[in-house]
């Protein structure tokens, strides 16, 4: 059975791919939104798992080329006028320290381009190890400085 994206994750998708943030967008909206980014992260990084077991390094490429586009688009999520609010999960630090947290998204985005560039290079053991280091790595270097802790 397919599963269909909600509405507000369509939205989403279209705006990032401009790599803009509609001005008309509701403050709801937008916190639905990068939340809906993080957790699309979160099931690129679950399927690369699964396609590096597979050995399927064009998947691989593909999932790590998104990731690294979302990265680079959720920056545009944190106005300030969504600091709290509809269950985030966003720390205040990311508004007192946003050049951090904007650099620790770019950064991140940087990271999945180059994973998904080396891929070719390493064997199946140093692909693991590189995802840990670049993908998981950086996830939960942002959590801890900037998202509430689980």
């Amino acid at each position: 059975m397919k599963k269909f994206l909600p509405p507000i994750f369509l939205l989403v998708i279209i705006f990032s791919s401009f790599g803009l943030l509609a001005l008309d967008m509701s403050e709801e909206e937008i916190i639905k939104g990068r939340k809906a980014i993080f957790e699309q992260n979160y099931g690129i990084a679950k399927k690369m798992s699964k396609e590096i077991d597979s050995g399927n390094i064009s998947n691989i490429q593909n999932l790590a080329i998104k990731m690294g586009e979302n990265y680079k688009n959720v920056i545009n999520y944190f106005p300030e006028n969504t600091k709290s609010g509809y269950e985030t999960e966003a720390l205040p630090s990311i508004w007192e320290n946003k050049n951090t947290f904007n650099s620790l998204m770019e950064d991140a985005s940087n990271d999945a381009f180059k994973f998904s560039e080396i891929l070719t290079e390493l064997t199946n053991s140093e692909i693991k190890d590189m995802q840990k280091k670049l993908i998981w790595g950086k996830c939960k270097n942002c959590h801890d400085q900037f998202r509430l802790p689980h």
